[in-house]
């Protein structure tokens, strides 16, 4: 839309006295001032497929997943994983791609305008209303991250020592000035990149965060392979022993597929509708899938041969980054060094997961419209801090507070987990397959009438219907037995 406004001038133009170039030059010379309100767009392929695999690589990647094929028969699990990631995460991210660039609109107006019924907006709903829920803790952790990021700055200027990191993880998280605190920095520090646009906040950021974050690993892990006994650590990651491999490892193979790519919640969805049409999705989806598995096996190859030269054991989530990997770098010469890069790693990973977040409910209130960008996104920023408070004091003031024998940031985590997100894929299944129009699938995702295309596009329309809600099903109920 074109608005024009007058500055110093308040005659208006005459009707049908100037052509549209004329009247350009007459503006100019006249002392007006254009504001063109544009629909967010990404700036290159590069950006957005950057951007997409910064949302799904997070903190889970890094943090679990490693762990998990570790203790699950290692290069089994990761065998079990890669099928079903092409099997389900794969095709359920094409389709969020196809419907995200078909519809071309805010996520909550997706599902309605491609099925013709405004009845079907009630799954970008879901995953508006996930989102807004799986930021207001994970803000809380992110926040964690900035302030052993200043801790361990302040041990290189001999600001702070070595001691019992257990006890001090505690102490922070238990803080209430300081939980709150830093998370409402690290909210700030989301809203400052998502108002400033898609390609000047987003796409930048992502463009510097995720080569950066490739690099970071690179160097740990050639320091980690470095150490005696390395490779012991590395065969206790990748050498496959099925036997290990449990039914709630297969399960949780299987769920992964599809939480590893960020999918369910209309994430992909949304910045695909930011794309042009020129864009390949299926080669896109491939990068993006690629680059996540990849991030995953380097976090392993990144901790598992330190801790082995160490013997040192841990589980993953946060007791890994916070309690276990500061002794591990104390004994390492420039250890202060590695872990503040590890540290770097941990938080682009989760910055380039949360600004996707914000994103789509600034995107769904402003219907993409940058020129109420940087007003929404404080509002929804300043909101989400406030509804994470009671996460952010869970370990703290409200540690007695229970919702269902949980945490309040253990109930979130549960209901975005557990709930909201495998809902969410099964929804977007069902639409894609059943609701979708063919034509308008195929137009999306490149295909022609080509006999190999052809089959291709039916297998992924099979997986769909019938193959990928069965497993989200399954997987779904396996959780509460």
């Amino acid at each position: 839309s074109l608005s024009i406004k007058q500055k110093a001038h308040k005659e208006p133009l005459r009707e049908g006295y100037l052509t549209t170039q004329v009247a350009f030059s007459y503006l100019k010379k006249r002392d007006w001032s254009l504001t063109m309100s544009e629909k967010s767009q990404w700036g290159s392929k590069l950006g957005f497929i950057l951007a997409s695999a910064g949302s799904a690589i997070g903190l889970g990647a890094v943090w679990k997943f490693p762990y998990m094929t570790a203790a699950n028969g290692g290069g089994g699990f990761l065998l079990v994983f890669l099928i079903s990631t092409i099997l389900i995460g794969f095709p359920l991210l094409l389709a969020e791609f196809a419907l995200g660039r078909s519809a071309g609109v805010s996520a909550i107006k997706t599902f309605g305008k491609l099925g013709n019924n405004n009845k079907y907006n009630f799954i970008g709903w879901i995953g508006a209303f996930a989102l807004f829920i799986l930021l207001s803790f994970y803000s809380v952790i992110g926040g964690w991250i900035l302030v052993y990021l200043g801790i361990e700055f302040g041990k290189l200027f001999q600001l702070g020592g070595t001691g019992d990191y257990a006890q001090l993880f505690t102490s922070i998280i238990s803080n209430p000035a300081i939980a709150l605190g830093a998370q409402a920095t690290f909210i700030l520090l989301n809203i400052f990149i998502v108002s400033r646009g898609v390609q000047k906040g987003i796409e930048r950021a992502s463009k510097v965060m995720m080569p950066l974050l490739f690099i970071i690993f690179v160097v740990i892990i050639g320091r980690s392979l470095s150490l005696p006994n390395a490779m012991e650590g590395v065969l206790y990651f990748l050498k496959p022993d099925f036997s290990k491999l449990t039914s709630a490892g297969l399960l949780y193979a299987l769920g992964q597929s599809f939480f590893a790519l960020s999918l369910g919640v209309t994430a992909m969805l949304t910045y695909a509708s930011y794309l042009d049409k020129k864009t390949n999705l299926v080669q896109s989806g491939i990068s993006i899938v690629a680059m996540n598995i990849s991030v995953s096996i380097m976090a392993g190859l990144a901790i598992f041969p330190a801790m082995s030269a160490f013997n040192i054991q841990s589980e993953g989530g946060p007791s890994l980054l916070f309690i276990v990997l500061p002794q591990l770098f104390d004994k390492m010469p420039f250890g202060t060094i590695f872990y503040i890069l590890f540290l770097l790693l941990f938080l682009f990973a989760t910055v380039t997961s949360s600004v996707v977040m914000l994103e789509i409910n600034v995107g769904n209130i402003t219907n993409q419209d940058n020129s109420k960008r940087a007003k929404w996104s404080t509002i929804l920023g300043i909101l989400t801090f406030v509804f994470g408070i009671p996460s952010a004091l869970s370990y703290g003031v409200m540690a007695e507070v229970h919702i269902l024998g949980k945490t309040f940031f253990d109930a979130m985590d549960f209901l975005v987990s557990n709930l909201l997100m495998p809902f969410g894929a099964l929804c977007l299944s069902l639409f894609t397959g059943y609701i979708f129009k063919k034509a308008l699938a195929m137009e999306e995702l490149h295909l022609d009438e080509r006999t190999w295309k052809q089959g291709l596009f039916q297998v992924w329309l099979f997986l769909l219907r019938f193959v990928i809600p069965i497993i989200i099903i399954v997987v779904f109920i396996a959780q509460f037995m």
